[in-house]
């Protein structure tokens, strides 16, 4: 990527906030409130942009006898780091509902859909859109569907996605709350330790930065993090395990996630079981 490349993300980057900030101050949200929301909107954003650039090869592979001529499966869309996202999660499916629908309740089905539909995801999405009024929604569906973002590859998404998690991390730090380190620090950790096969372990993975920046590494010696390494990591707070899944998917990743305070909770239990049969 061309120096001029990065100034021109950076802007976007810079403008996208500016623009989505504004519209929280306005509603008068805290910055807690918003972000979940917000990187939904994100994602759904991503997420069709991957299905719709997976399809147009489906369609090309099949149309040059690569592939059989019939509906795609969602083996199809895997291969090609994508989620065959349902209709009714489909960014232009939510821009093209009708003038003063309610998009809140659109907007949770369209959660629901992909949880449905992507079990590493079940229960991890923001479903809480029905609080926030519909012009608010509207508006934030409009910041994110210029002709640049309709056709952006992963890679810039990736960074928006970056870009936003540490701007809601330094609003949060100043309502005493915490969950990110800058990919900065994270790149140049992975350049040091250069993670290119076996397990990747972060035992305390936050929103996962860590191995989205592995699969950068991974794919700029010219092959895919899927054939080269697994991710294990584990987390305490639910925020951030919501945030860690959720990163993982925008990025066409997957990894084995733990909930430490589940795992601590079973340990606990067994060792109180163990006293049990001992008569302790």
């Amino acid at each position: 990527m061309t120096q001029s490349s990065f100034k021109d993300i950076e802007h976007l980057e810079a403008d996208l906030w500016d623009a989505a900030d504004n519209l929280r101050a306005n509603s008068k949200l805290t910055a807690g409130e918003y972000c979940m929301p917000v990187l939904g909107v994100i994602f759904l954003r991503h997420a069709t942009n991957r299905y719709n650039m997976a399809l147009r090869e489906i369609e090309a592979d099949q149309a040059a006898g690569k592939m059989p001529k019939r509906a795609p499966i969602n083996a199809d869309f895997k291969k090609r780091r994508a989620l065959m996202l349902p209709k009714e999660a489909r960014y232009d499916t939510l821009l093209a509902l009708a003038k003063g629908a309610d998009l809140g309740t659109a907007l949770v089905k369209a959660m629901e859909a992909v949880e449905r539909d992507f079990e590493p995801l079940l229960n991890q999405l923001p479903k809480d859109y029905t609080k926030f009024e519909n012009t608010l929604l509207e508006d934030l569906l409009r910041v994110f569907d210029s002709e640049t973002l309709r056709t952006a590859s992963g890679d810039i998404f990736g960074r928006i996605n970056e870009y936003f998690l540490m701007k809601f991390a330094m609003q949060g730090a100043q309502d005493n709350g915490e969950f990110f380190t800058p990919p900065s620090l994270v790149q140049i950790i992975v350049n040091v330790i250069e993670p290119d096969h076996g397990i990747v372990c972060d035992l305390a993975c936050g929103s996962c930065g860590m191995f989205v920046q592995t699969s950068h590494f991974i794919e700029r010696r010219g092959d895919h993090a899927a054939h080269r390494v697994t991710f294990f990591g584990q987390e305490y707070k639910t925020s951030n395990l919501r945030l860690a899944k959720m990163n993982l998917a925008v990025h066409a990743l997957e990894g084995d996630i733990r909930d430490l305070n589940q795992e601590a909770a079973a340990l606990a239990k067994k060792i109180q079981k163990n006293f049990e049969e001992l008569g302790v």
